[in-house]
């Protein structure tokens, strides 16, 4: 620090404004015998804040010096409330902005009785229900009738702000006791940009989860009853909008989009690319160790809306039409449900990078299995009216083969499905995860098979990966038992193999296909009877009606000498005409019920999504912080 040459006063080594000042003198340790001065509060928030500087005063206190100097935090709470309701520019915009950083720093600190504690931080404990009622009731008049756009964005951000950093406390109830679902809704309207919506919709997904399981949610109520086709339709495309920003962040990572032969590609591939016409500089790769903490990083914080669009999909079916049937709305642009399953293929294949990364992975799974259980929903995204073209990750080998174009929406979910299982196979399988991709296929399947519609798809991808997933299972078998919920999984697994073996005429487009899940079948030989034995799985069951098949086309398919397979010396002609001979001579006895399912109940999830709203608590508040 040197002296000024014209005051000869010593300077400090950076400016600090003198909002920053302020702070320090409220906040500063000899508070008990400092009164502030006449005038303090009109200056405070006629500057504008400093959020860094808060943030470091604040920081600097820990719990019990933040209940030491609760007088001053309560006049801070307090006197931010009077200029919000005053609504005189720029205080009113300064007051919200001074409160969202506030709370997030007083609010997030360790404190041994939170709710209580909180509640004296801000406004005593006599004074609590009156001056958070009367917080609350500003927010919701701001939120619905500010005087700009962008002060009731702020007003929102500060409702998210306070609902998330005391989440886990009693503060929320004041949410509960006061309905801001109109003005969010309005709020949403009014949005120009999808960008500005997302607070809002975040918002909702959290006060939506307060204690939802605890006692009937207001907001919970709401959304079934909620039939503004507009406001809904303004939803999704802030949806959409997310989906596809989080999914380009992937992207950024590692470009997975594949490429024709071009001239451009083929002097790349001998590495004379810089002769390739209009050539130019890519940013280069990262490592491999920084490319798994990259993208382990992802998704976004904003992928907690995630969880309000999960609310609104369980209790609106008006929600989940329009999230099927809406169309992008410009050309170039994805429509909401393709960006939504765009997503979703690239969580599916990075669920094992994080516990929060999974958990996600979780809630699109509930997502999906919600509108492939709905009769009316599920005709459309099998119809040729729901096709739709949908980027699929391709990041992690194995790959499907690439289909141009437009196609059907189920035909697209199943592709997820198929590397949902691929990518995750591991020793401590997440059974629950497998339980569910198995539901959402034989709930796809079993409606196909009912209406009789015969899908165009790379039906042998489906069964290679069931029966790879058996194969996985016998070899790995004193791992996996052992979890909960794995001879579920395992019933799941051969019910659907033996649906589609006895419905599959139903479904499948033409013989060749039916004919190739039959040959896949015998390809597995003796697989199947050492997974019945590993998993004490009864031969009356399903399992034994795959043996079975199995056995009688291994028999048809043996040559000279017993127990050896003579098919390698035939070709796939012959293959196909023995496996069509064996029609005449083979007797499928199922099981009866092999397509039925459970409806989804989110009480038999209630931990998997108490957990997602604890991961979306904290993505709120990042997303608060990134401001």
């Amino acid at each position: 620090m040197e002296p000024s040459p014209l005051t000869q006063v010593l300077r400090p080594e950076s400016f600090q404004p003198k909002i920053v000042h302020l702070y320090e003198t409220l906040f500063r340790e000899d508070d008990d015998g400092y009164d502030v001065p006449d005038g303090f509060w009109e200056e405070f928030f006629l500057h504008r804040p400093d959020g860094a500087g808060l943030k470091r005063v604040l920081g600097a206190l820990g719990p019990d010096d933040m209940l030491q100097s609760q007088a001053r935090s309560q006049q801070l709470f307090c006197g931010a409330i009077q200029r919000i309701k005053q609504a005189t520019a720029p205080a009113d915009e300064n007051a919200l902005d001074t409160l969202t950083v506030f709370l997030e720093g007083a609010l997030g600190k360790k404190y041994t009785n939170p709710s209580s504690d909180i509640l004296s931080v801000l406004a005593g404990l006599h004074d609590a229900d009156h001056v958070l009622s009367d917080f609350v009731a500003t927010l919701d008049h701001v939120m619905r009738t500010g005087r700009n756009l962008a002060l009731r964005l702020t007003a929102v951000r500060t409702a998210l702000c306070i609902t998330a950093a005391a989440f886990h406390t009693g503060i929320p109830s004041y949410f509960t006791h006061r309905d801001l679902f109109p003005s969010l809704m309005k709020y949403i309207q009014d949005c120009d940009e999808d960008t500005q919506a997302v607070p809002a919709f975040f918002l909702l997904g959290l006060l939506v989860n307060y204690n939802k399981f605890e006692f009937q949610n207001p907001y919970r109520l709401r959304l079934d009853d909620f039939v503004n086709e507009g406001i809904i339709q303004k939803m999704l495309l802030c949806f959409g909008s997310s989906c596809g920003t989080m999914r380009d962040a992937y992207v950024a990572i590692q470009n997975d989009m594949p490429e024709g032969w071009t001239l451009g590609s083929t002097l790349n591939y001998i590495g004379l690319g810089v002769l390739a016409p209009g050539s130019r500089p890519t940013t280069p790769a990262p490592a491999p160790d920084e490319t798994k903490s990259l993208f382990a990083a992802l998704p976004g914080p904003e992928v907690g809306i995630l969880l309000s669009t999960y609310d609104f999909v369980n209790a609106n079916k008006l929600f989940c039409f329009n999230l099927v049937s809406m169309p992008s709305q410009a050309k170039g642009e994805a429509a909401p449900l393709a960006s939504f399953l765009s997503l979703t293929s690239y969580l599916f294949q990075h669920a094992h990078r994080s516990y929060r990364s999974s958990l996600y992975t979780y809630l699109s799974l509930f997502v999906l299995q919600i509108l492939v259980e709905d009769q009316i929903l599920v005709k459309r995204l099998c119809g040729d009216d729901g096709k739709i073209g949908v980027r699929l990750c391709r990041q992690r080998q194995p790959f499907l083969p690439i289909v141009k174009g437009d196609r059907v929406a189920s035909s697209v979910i199943i592709d997820i499905m198929i590397d949902g299982i691929n990518h995750n196979l591991r020793r401590r399988l997440d059974v629950d995860f497998y339980i569910l991709c198995l539901g959402v296929l034989l709930r796809l399947l079993s409606y196909l098979s009912r209406a009789k519609t015969r899908m165009t798809y790379h039906w042998s991808e489906l069964w290679r990966t069931l029966l790879s997933l058996v194969r996985f299972l016998a070899t790995y078998v004193n791992d996996v038992r052992p979890l909960p919920r794995s001879l579920e999984m395992v019933d799941h697994l051969v019910n659907l193999l033996a649906f589609a073996l006895s419905n599959g005429e139903n479904f499948l487009p033409d013989p060749a296909s039916y004919d190739d899940l039959f040959y896949k079948l015998v390809e597995t030989g003796d697989i199947l009877a050492k997974f019945r034995d590993a998993f004490g799985l009864p031969q009356q069951s399903s399992i034994g009606t795959l043996i079975n098949v199995s056995s009688h086309y291994h028999a048809l398919l043996e040559g000279p000498e017993k127990g050896k397979m003579r098919s390698n010396n035939l070709s796939p002609r012959e293959v196909s005409n023995v496996i069509k001979q064996g029609y005449d001579t083979l007797s499928i006895e199922t099981t009866e019920g092999l397509g039925r399912w459970e409806k989804y109940r989110e009480a038999d999830f209630k931990t998997f999504v108490k957990k997602i709203a604890r991961a979306a608590v904290d993505d709120a508040k990042v997303l608060v912080d990134e401001k």
